[in-house]
C-alpha cells in the first residue's frame, strides 16, 4: 500500500502542479493538494495516518471529495473518451474529482487498517 499511495502522491503533486493557468486553479491545487496530503501521509508516515485524529480528518476530506465527486459528475455523453475530454472541461474535472476518491480511499485502506501509533 505504500507504494500505491507514494505512486497516487506523486499524481496529484503532477496534477496539482498544472494548474497553474486554470481559471479555477487555485480550488482544484486545493483539492488535489487535499489527496497529495492524505496519500503522502499514507506513503510516508501511516502510523500517523492511524491516529483518531488524523481518521477524523481523513474521513472529513472523503466525504468532502464523495460530495464533490457528486457536483462535479461528468453530464457530458461519452465523457470517458478521449475526444470528449480533450475538449470538455467538465469532463476532466468530474475525472479529476474520480481520482481524487480513489486516492483518498487508498490512503482510508491504511489509515482504517493500522492501529493508532
Amino acid at each position: 500500500m505504500r507504494a500505491l499511495n507514494g505512486l497516487l502522491l506523486a499524481v496529484l503533486l503532477l496534477f496539482a502542479a498544472v494548474q497553474y493557468n486554470d481559471p479555477d486553479g487555485p480550488l482544484w491545487l486545493a483539492i488535489y493538494g487535499t489527496g497529495a496530503l492524505w496519500t503522502g501521509l499514507a506513503a510516508l508516515r501511516p502510523g500517523l495516518s492511524g491516529r483518531p485524529a488524523a481518521r477524523a480528518g481523513l474521513a472529513l476530506s472523503l466525504a468532502a471529495a464523495l460530495a464533490g465527486l457528486a457536483w462535479y459528475w461528468p453530464a457530458t455523453p461519452g465523457w470517458w473518451r478521449q475526444e470528449v475530454w480533450w475538449e470538455t472541461e467538465t469532463a476532466r474535472e468530474g475525472m479529476g474529482m474520480m481520482i481524487v476518491v480513489a486516492s483518498l480511499a487508498a490512503a482510508a485502506l491504511v489509515a482504517f487498517r493500522r492501529r493508532a501509533a
